[in-house]
């Protein structure tokens, strides 16, 4: 399974917010053992700058960035996907666009704490638990 990890997702993990930060990790390691696989849009990594610099020193916010590229796929944002994210029914057009290149990549799913936003998704929306809890369903029927 593919799936695009949502900037909130990646934020708990290097910023480790409480008490969202476990369950994230959790999904990252799932990711490396090859449970499934993890992918960013290519907006996130200067999401997650442009959000973090104030809470870490910008050299560790650097190697952070470096490491989640090493552990994920990146979904490219050209401008096909930033105009089809103006065609859904999104509020939130960085959501919009995260949607439209996950799918233009064939991705399977989107795991993102803020459900809501994604209400007009054209993929499965999950939360990190309850895609902790389908991954753990998937492997129980195995």
């Amino acid at each position: 399974m593919r799936v695009l990890l949502d900037t909130d997702v990646v934020l708990d993990v290097i910023l480790a917010r409480q008490p969202f930060a476990k369950e994230a990790a959790e999904l990252f390691d799932l990711s490396e053992q090859g449970i499934f696989e993890a992918y960013v849009s290519a907006i996130t990594p200067l999401n997650i700058f442009y959000i973090a610099r104030k809470a870490n020193a910008v050299r560790d916010l650097r190697q952070a960035i470096q490491a989640l590229l090493q552990k994920v796929g990146v979904c490219p944002v050209d401008k096909s996907i930033l105009t089809a994210a103006f065609g859904l029914r999104f509020v939130d057009y960085e959501d919009a666009v995260q949607n439209s290149s996950a799918d233009a990549l064939g991705l399977d799913a989107i795991v993102t704490r803020d459900v809501h936003d994604y209400k007009y998704a054209t993929l499965p929306i999950f939360t990190p638990s309850a895609f902790l809890q389908h991954l753990k369903s998937q492997q129980d029927q195995t």
